[in-house]
């Protein structure tokens, strides 16, 4: 014990030693030191992540790849661009620390393959075998052949002749016909093409295509090592003979130990990941000593490792973060440090530069589309298949190092096949985008036939069942995205629910017989049809994109999707689910496309206004001071990332893009509070001002008041001085309402909200179109109408349908006239001790400006930061949240289309 404890006080000692001559001594910090490198790794770290990480920010903007900015940066930090720096790379990159770097890199390598395997499932291949297998080969046969004929010239101009013809050649047919599976994926997914016939078969193709190419490079490297063609062949036998070994055996052991310690179930235990990585390292370490490179057998490990349970997707969260942000970068610095533009000096070097690039697209573009063309795709879905498969990115680069590191190929020949490499990559998915349009995408079947479109049934279904003398709405979007919001779209759809016909009870109320009323009869309620949509947001991560490939199964294991369909069978509600994993940018383009496949008639979506993840457990909101900061009006830096702030920009899309109505659910976070101990009843107030999203406003809640526990006052308001006291009252209305102006004071100690913004710089307003005065004209008239219809109804007339007439016996109907119609409106909600507002969010053709009175509200209830709030909901609904009456609110648009 005294020696080891002399050991490790010594090891410590020699550490302070090298660490004497620091900084504040004048000495060089960036001074390489053989004994201690650690100093010169973090600078040259972060060097390359923060180049990578700057020029991915413009890149993503156009839709391009990591890979490519972690290749542009290794090269512009190389003697492309910072090297010819003076003292830049005997400052940064000196010789001496590179086998440094380079351990540190290849070590990341390995750990990349070994992701890159856990990626590969072999079910993707088996469901379209025969047709992936034909594009897969076309896309390997034509490239490798092109490639083979083009490195006779190359090998003539550019390279030693003491390397063998016969090497250089299967170098260079590899490189052509290898395919970046990794990259593809995230393309895929990005471009959302996975569920698409172009999509599954290109991730089939390109399945098969990695593990060929993969078999290739380790063939041509046991052609290099080996001294002859015989030892060439016994390592090649070695490979294949470990290889099935890892598959038969191996593969089953590790099933059996995943399953005996549970990693199948809770994800993958300290144990399990411990004998994975031991199995990595041993698989990477026989591949390397038998002669072929460690990076195959890392991929061997990652394709051993079961995909039971989503264990391969949970491997891959634990490794993939370090891999892509620290070792990726370094590798691709090592191969900008070996790659040299300048060295592109001549006419004769560029000519073969552009014949390289051009051959490689025409062979992979060519082989895959004919082969495409021949299996019964269109031309225009066969080009794109050969598009997709022409991706190179970062799985060539691999295979080009590997050849340089061997002495195969030349700096001069290396730089050439990485601009190749990198064009290709770049043009992939501009021209994707520019040959599959959305609306030339077939979306693929279980059956593998294209699904049946619903927009002519959409269209009778909305005219035929939603009617003046039946308002419900059956056919529903909900999406769900978050746990949280969870509880308010199970209120929110069991509200909504259209009410199940009992003549008995309608007779009742009404004090008639069913005999004597036929109406019931003319009209059945609609069958119930809601659609869940599970968003999941797409990261930068690998392990999102391998969910999105198997989202076939997560929509079958996702908690919110099994809770939902729980509470559909509870409520005997048929529920049918989808799930979607988009780019953020996406998702709301996502919601509409999906409520207009399904012929949705409501799309229904939850939100927290801000203040309410912060507060506390009695709901009592903060409030808090904000510092104005004058510059983010100029540069718009200071953008508000709450969460909140994200999803009002996710809502305040679905509303602009939306052709469909929306319901959106907005919880104060007391609503489930007050719920307690009332029976399940519910009491909702609207306040109707009028244009298209009241008016669907007031259909809503006749429908809610269908439900025998819902009852509603609706009150008519308008904005005018009062020169009495009196209301007037409707011709057939159900109450009377009586107003005082001088009553018309809010008391201050009424819950108030503190909204978590600070800017609205990075989210715009939804802005629609000028209304004109022929537009405003038509829609007061609606209004006229739609009241009319319901304020105005005779209960007592035979032709009104049973269902119809029981919903507004529960509504009580009302007119207010007042000069502060919101404060009006406020104090008449605030009677209930728990009340359900509805609102029209009235962003188009509102009939009164509520700005200023608004601004006052906010400044009665010292609330700051409201701005957000309002953009979202609209000024009605913001005044309701701000003076904290409401247990929670339902804010309604109409379809954005042309008024009827």
């Amino acid at each position: 014990m005294p020696q080891f404890s002399d050991t490790i006080i010594g090891l410590f000692n020699k550490r302070e030693a090298t660490g004497e001559g620091g900084l504040l001594t004048g000495s060089d910090p960036s001074a390489f030191n053989v004994t201690d490198p650690l100093r010169l790794w973090i600078i040259q770290v972060g060097v390359i992540v923060m180049m990578a990480q700057l020029l991915s920010l413009g890149l993503r903007r156009m839709k391009q790849p990591k890979v490519i900015a972690e290749v542009l940066g290794g090269i512009l930090l190389g003697p492309t661009a910072f090297g010819r720096i003076p003292g830049f790379t005997q400052h940064i990159f000196p010789s001496q620390s590179l086998p440094y770097l380079s351990l540190v890199a290849n070590i990341g390598l390995c750990l990349f393959l070994f992701i890159v395997g856990l990626e590969i499932d072999a079910s993707v291949i088996k469901r379209n075998a025969r047709l992936s297998a034909t594009v897969s080969l076309a896309g390997m046969a034509l490239p490798f052949g092109l490639g083979s004929a083009l490195s006779l010239p190359l090998y003539h101009h550019f390279i030693s002749p003491s390397v063998q013809f016969t090497h250089f050649m299967l170098f260079t047919g590899v490189a052509y016909s290898i395919t970046a599976f990794p990259v593809l994926c995230r393309i895929l997914t990005e471009l959302k093409l996975l569920d698409t016939t172009v999509g599954i078969v290109v991730l089939s193709a390109g399945v098969g295509n990695d593990v060929v190419g993969w078999t290739l490079l380790a063939l041509s490297v046991a052609l290099v090592n080996a001294g002859s063609g015989l030892t060439a062949l016994w390592v090649l036998l070695t490979c294949v003979a470990f290889t099935i070994f890892l598959l038969l055996v191996v593969k089953r052991v590790m099933l059996w130990l995943a399953r005996t310690t549970g990693s199948t179930d809770d994800g993958p235990t300290m144990f399990y990941m411990t004998v994975v990585m031991i199995l990595l390292w041993a698989c990477a370490f026989f591949t390397d000593i038998v002669g072929v490179n460690a990076i195959f057998g890392a991929f061997l490990a990652g394709i051993i490792v079961p995909r039971e349970g989503g264990l391969a997707i949970a491997l891959t969260e634990k490794l993939e973060d370090m891999v892509s942000i620290i070792f990726l970068p370094l590798y691709f610095t090592i191969s900008g440090l070996n790659t040299d533009l300048g060295l592109l000096n001549n006419g004769i070097t560029w000519a073969f530069t552009i014949a390289i690039a051009c051959l490689a697209f025409l062979g992979k573009f060519g082989g895959c589309t004919i082969a495409s063309r021949l299996s019964g795709f269109s031309w225009r879905e066969a080009s794109t298949i050969g598009a997709l498969m022409s991706c190179k990115g970062l799985v060539e680069l691999i295979v080009l190092n590997v050849g340089l590191s061997a002495g195969i190929l030349s700096p001069t020949v290396f730089s050439m096949f990485v601009l190749e490499a990198l064009t290709l990559t770049f043009m992939t998915t501009p021209l994707v985008t520019a040959l599959y349009p959305p609306e030339w995408r077939v979306t693929a079947t279980s059956g593998g036939a294209p699904p049946k479109t619903h927009d002519e049934e959409s269209s009778v279904d909305k005219k035929s069942l939603v009617n003046e003398e039946q308002p419900w709405r059956h056919r529903f979007t909900v999406v769900l995205d978050k746990l949280e919001h969870m509880p308010c779209m199970m209120a929110l759809t069991q509200l909504v629910r259209p009410p199940v016909p009992d003549l008995p009870s309608f007779t009742t109320v009404v004090s008639t017989s069913v005999t004597s009323d036929p109406a019931p009869l003319k009209h059945k309620t609609p069958e119930v049809s809601i659609s869940a949509l599970r968003l999941i947001e797409l990261s930068d991560r690998t392990s999102a994109v391998m969910k999105s490939s198997t989202a076939d199964t997560l929509i079958h294991t996702d908690p919110l999707l099994g809770i939902f369909r729980m509470f559909g069978e509870l409520n005997d509600l048929p529920v049918s689910t989808s799930l979607t994993i988009v780019p953020h940018d996406d998702l709301a383009y996502n919601v509409v496309d999906h409520a207009k496949r399904h012929a949705s008639q409501l799309i229904l979506l939850p939100w927290l206004p801000p203040g309410t993840a912060e507060t506390s457990e009695n709901a009592t909101l903060r409030r808090e001071k904000f510092d104005h900061n004058p510059f983010e009006a100029i540069f718009g830096t200071s953008r508000d990332k709450s969460t909140s702030a994200i999803h009002s920009q996710f809502v305040r899309g679905v509303f602009a893009q939306s052709k469909t109505d929306v319901a959106l659910f907005v919880d104060p976070g007391n609503f489930l509070n007050t719920c307690a101990g009332t029976g399940g009843s519910h009491h909702i107030f609207l306040p109707f001002f009028g244009g298209p999203d009241d008016r669907l406003a007031l259909e809503f809640v006749v429908q809610l008041c269908a439900n025998p526990k819902v009852n509603a006052t609706v009150v008519k308001m308008e904005k005018r001085e009062i020169q009495n006291t009196q209301i007037e009252q409707p011709p057939i209305a159900h109450s009377d309402l009586k107003a005082d102006i001088n009553s018309l004071v809010l008391p201050h100690h009424m819950p108030s909200v503190s909204a978590t913004t600070s800017s609205m710089v990075g989210f715009p307003d939804t802005v629609y179109g000028q209304a004109n005065t022929q537009m405003r004209i038509q829609s007061e008239t609606a209004d006229s109408i739609i009241w009319s219809r319901y304020a105005g109804r005779n209960l007592s007339d035979l032709d009104v349908p049973g269902p119809l007439r029981a919903a507004l016996s529960r509504i009580t109907f009302a007119n207010l006239a007042s000069p502060i119609p919101l404060h009006a409106a406020i104090q008449r909600a605030s009677a209930c001790q728990r009340v359900l507002v509805v609102t029209g969010r009235s962003k188009r053709l509102a009939v009164e400006d509520h700005h200023a009175e608004l601004k006052d509200l906010v400044e009665e209830h010292r609330v700051v930061g409201h701005e957000m709030i309002s953009k979202t909901i609209g000024d009605v609904a913001t005044a309701f949240v701000v003076s904290g009456c409401a247990s929670a609110m339902v804010v309604l648009q109409a379809a954005n289309v042309e008024m009827e």
